[in-house]
């Protein structure tokens, strides 16, 4: 997801650097080597079009957030299973991602939860999670963990988080000039 409104950053996320790489570059290089389908849900896709191996779309229902685009990931998607993450999470890491895929069993949503909390913007949506997500959309209720209750959900808990996190910064989102300059 690359649709933000970039408040606190103040520009487009995405297209930041560490260490001369855009965040968008960095994770689309994992995403490469994984996907047969990435997705770029924007509401700028013009500035996306270089990524010729990706599909851009626009948001469904307009402001409404980060519930919105995990929305339209999911409408757009051919699969029955979507991995949603931001476009400012330049830390995942391959194996991880293939430790959730494969976790997918009989559920509906596959979601860390490490000692901080869910992570709801780094987890595995099933299409089922479609007409629930659209239920609250239209109710103008965006909390994305509104609809979990409906669904199978499997949490992975911290100790199987930790193997893949080991330097503590997974889940790290860049949202501000000094969250940038950290890294």
């Amino acid at each position: 997801m690359a649709g933000g409104h970039n408040f606190r950053m103040g520009a487009p996320k995405a297209f930041l650097a560490i260490n001369g790489t855009r965040l968008i570059d960095i994770i689309l290089k994992v995403y490469r080597e994984i996907f047969s389908e990435i997705i770029i849900v924007t509401n700028d896709p013009l500035a996306y079009m270089e990524f010729s191996d990706a599909i851009i779309v626009t948001d469904i229902y307009k402001e409404k957030g980060a519930l919105g685009g995990i929305y339209t990931g999911l409408f757009h998607t051919s699969h029955d299973y979507s991995l949603i993450t931001p476009c400012d999470m330049p830390f995942l890491n391959k194996d991880f991602i293939r430790y959730l895929i494969g976790q997918i069993g009989k559920h509906d949503i596959i979601v860390p939860e490490p000692a901080d909390g869910l992570q709801p913007l780094c987890a595995i949506y099933s299409k089922k999670c479609l007409l629930p997500i659209k239920r609250l959309l239209t109710a103008h209720k965006l909390k994305i963990t509104g609809f979990y209750k409906e669904m199978r959900l499997l949490k992975i808990p911290e100790g199987k988080i930790a193997p893949f996190n080991q330097d503590g910064q997974l889940f790290l989102n860049i949202n501000t000039p000094e969250d940038l300059k950290a890294y």
